[in-house]
């Protein structure tokens, strides 16, 4: 009986510890346990190749690879997946370039022509051979399945920085020759990103010509020669972004379905942009570090021919103020429609009452932030380098109201990045909400986080931040406003 009893209170813990062990595995396998439909939703969201490795530890999962409808392959997960030390020469490239190839072609060979591709993006390095393998096999799925959306993302094996004039004319002819020899691939493209190339006169023409469904053009470091002009025609384009280059000017001819427009670094001397049949243009994102040789832009010339433009960003990379503030009577025509305003990275130090030229001029404006920051990773801070590349001292902006009594009805939002408790901000402050009757929040934030280093740059003008933190601190700041509605005011750091 003992014995017995004995036997089952081992037998009652060895099932007990199973159970354990079965609950521990049933948590690690939880994934396998959510419904499909969000079970797809996860796996969609990261890249391709990443998804089938967790497909493969369950067999639960196996099914999945071949029901995805977003299909992101990049060169950078086998790159990584390869040689996780990130060191490459040209045979590491040429290896990874294949492997990307063939998974391409596995990955769409063996798709269900009746799932449907929402979207299909592949990131890969130019090669002569492997280039046109994936060309090839976005083809065939184009021809026998249905694909929303696909997208070319194409890098060069030399960083812009290594590359001589050579280098860039050598990668626009070997993306010529991608071109030629893929056209059907490219003629059901709606995204293309290209890098460090520098093309002929007629080329970038034929690449729109080519791409009949493209809706989105990116140029990084490319253009068509030093000071060249670029005419833009396109009946599909929605999105057009261009970063760097040389050209002198970017024609935007007949882009009927045009809506947004970012161009970052130009260097021309004159107006970077001219418009002519963007019907639809509502976003603008210009952004330049200025120097002594920066023209001013004039909005109202510049925007002549868009009344459209209903968000307007710039960036000024903490350097020189490029816009020249002007007077309602020019403006107002050209900014009537604009509701949203972002103002970054605005030289800290300087009065930035100028920026009330665009309240004047925008009657249907109703959000505005101003990013004020200096971040030392961000501009060059050697006396002798500012000197050698055109950077100036950041002088003020000069500016004088055109209507001292003027109100705003429309404003409702302005969000500060950047904010200190000193007389420029508090008196810019207490004049937005003067002038803005209808003002709603006012959102004041401490420095933003940086992209490249990843930490707050702590310091405004070489000191440490002010920024209220402690709640009496904050009060002591919304009395200093004196406000008739302090309750507007927002901490959000």
């Amino acid at each position: 009986m003992k014995n017995k009893n004995g036997r089952r209170r081992r037998n009652k813990q060895s099932r007990d510890k199973a159970a354990d062990c079965n609950t521990a595995a049933g948590d690690r396998d939880s994934l396998s346990k959510l419904p499909d439909d969000l079970l797809l939703n996860i796996l969609e969201r990261v890249d391709t190749l990443d998804a089938i490795r967790t497909c493969i530890l369950s067999k639960q999962l196996l099914k999945f690879p071949k029901m995805l409808s977003h299909l992101f392959i990049s060169v950078c997960s086998i790159l990584c997946h390869h040689n996780p030390a990130c060191e490459f020469g040209i045979r590491d490239i040429l290896r990874i370039s294949r492997a990307v190839a063939d998974v391409t072609d596995s990955i769409l060979s063996t798709r269900s022509p009746e799932i449907t591709i929402s979207k299909l993006k592949i990131r890969f390095i130019l090669t002569d051979c492997d280039s046109v393998s994936i060309g090839n096999s976005v083809a065939r799925a184009m021809a026998t399945q249905r694909v929303d959306a696909a997208e070319f993302e194409i890098a060069m094996e030399k960083t812009y920085d290594d590359c001589s004039p050579d280098d860039l004319l050598h990668f626009a002819r070997k993306f010529n020759t991608f071109l030629g020899a893929c056209p059907d691939a490219f003629a059901g493209l709606t995204h293309l990103w290209l890098r460090n190339m520098r093309f002929g006169e007629l080329d970038i023409p034929i690449i729109l010509s080519t791409c009949k469904r493209l809706e989105s053009l990116r140029l990084t470091l490319c253009d068509a020669g030093i000071h060249s002009v670029l005419q833009i025609e396109h009946d599909q384009l929605v999105e057009l972004m261009v970063n760097c280059g040389k050209f002198e000017r970017i024609e935007l001819t007949c882009l009927p379905k045009l809506q947004r427009v970012s161009y970052i670094n130009w260097t021309s001397s004159a107006n970077p942009l001219s418009f002519g049949f963007v019907p639809r243009l509502s976003k603008l994102s210009l952004t330049k570090a200025g120097t002594r040789s920066c023209k001013t832009l004039e909005l109202s010339q510049l925007l002549a021919d868009v009344p459209s433009i209903t968000c307007l960003h710039l960036d000024f990379q903490s350097e020189k103020i490029w816009v020249l503030p002007e007077r309602p009577k020019l403006l107002t025509p050209v900014l009537r429609k604009l509701q949203q305003v972002n103002l970054e990275n605005v030289p800290e130090g300087c009065d930035f009452a100028w920026t009330m030229f665009i309240l004047e001029a925008a009657p249907s404006l109703k959000d505005l932030c101003i990013t004020v920051w200096d971040h030392s990773c961000e501009i060059v801070e050697d006396k002798k380098l500012r000197e050698q590349y055109g950077f100036c001292e950041k002088a003020e902006v000069k500016w004088k109201p055109y209507a001292p009594d003027f109100k705003h009805k429309n404003l409702v939002k302005l969000t500060i990045y950047g904010f200190q408790p000193d007389r420029n901000f508090m008196r810019y402050i207490r004049r937005i909400a003067e002038v803005a009757v209808n003002m709603v929040e006012i959102s004041l934030h401490d420095g933003k986080a940086c992209g490249r280093c990843g930490g707050l740059d702590h310091k405004i003008n070489g000191c440490p931040s002010r920024y209220p933190q402690t709640a009496e601190e904050r009060k002591q700041t919304t009395e200093e406003l004196g406000l008739a509605s302090p309750t507007m005011i927002h901490f959000r750091s």
